[in-house]
């Protein structure tokens, strides 16, 4: 499991949830979880907000995915 999707994960979080309280589609959640698209920053600080981190966390959880591939 990528380390993105472990903290929507441990959030009880669907991809659909957050995509849509970020305003995107699953599939561009689904590409920020594999490392192959990256949220602008204002995107970020809404991700960080719906996980409860900080956007460093958010950023280092999408490079370990990155690292992955």
């Amino acid at each position: 499991m990528t380390q993105l999707r472990e903290l929507r994960k441990r959030n009880n979080l669907t991809l659909g949830q957050v995509a849509k309280e970020i305003g995107v589609s699953e599939s561009c959640i689904c590409l920020y979880e594999k490392g192959i698209r990256r949220p602008s920053i204002k995107r970020l600080a809404k991700i960080a907000l719906i996980f409860n981190c900080s956007i460093d966390e958010v950023v280092n959880a999408m490079q370990k995915n990155s690292e992955i591939d």
